[in-house]
């Protein structure tokens, strides 16, 4: 019986904080820019703008590939919807020497940000990347996305679309 209980509780907490659409403020964190200048979060989830966050890194081929297909709608997003994307890349000093690289060969024309010490990764509480949050015009996370697979970016822009309506 007490494995049962267990066993239910586990279900219950799975389902609770399994779901996707959160509405959760977004952390304030000071990260980095590409440049080595601190900023914070807020400088950018408090314009009253629609925000997608895409964490990702530079040894990460899904998240490339996610933030590629993000690029190839990104312009459209903007007009369409006002949107922003911040690209936070978790490379450690090692890898953030790639950065500038690959932005430009991948011909990115989004924000990108480094979370080196993955400090905004723990504030989020996430483990694997590409991980994707979306967050209203207020600021709070509405959705919660992690891995990729070709399409999921127009789920994304279905959930884009409910918050400008």
């Amino acid at each position: 019986m007490k494995v049962l209980k267990s066993l239910s509780l586990v279900l219950v907490m799975a389902l609770f904080f399994g779901f996707t659409d959160t509405n959760n403020p977004f952390p304030s964190i000071n990260i980095k820019t590409i440049d080595g200048k601190t900023v914070n979060t807020n400088e950018y989830t408090s314009k009253g703008k629609i925000t997608v966050v895409s964490f990702w890194a530079t040894w990460c081929t899904p998240c490339k590939r996610e933030l590629d297909a993000i690029n190839e709608v990104y312009a459209d997003w903007v007009e369409k919807y006002d949107i922003q994307l911040l690209a936070i890349t978790i490379d450690d000093a090692r890898g953030l020497t790639k950065v500038p690289a690959t932005i430009q060969s991948k011909g990115w024309e989004f924000t990108v940000l480094a979370d080196s010490k993955q400090e905004l990764q723990q504030a989020l509480n996430f483990q694997t990347i590409p991980q994707t949050f979306l967050l209203d015009q207020k600021g709070e996370i509405v959705y919660a996305h992690n891995g990729y697979s070709p399409g999921d970016e127009l789920k994304l822009e279905e959930k884009i679309a409910a918050l400008k309506k």
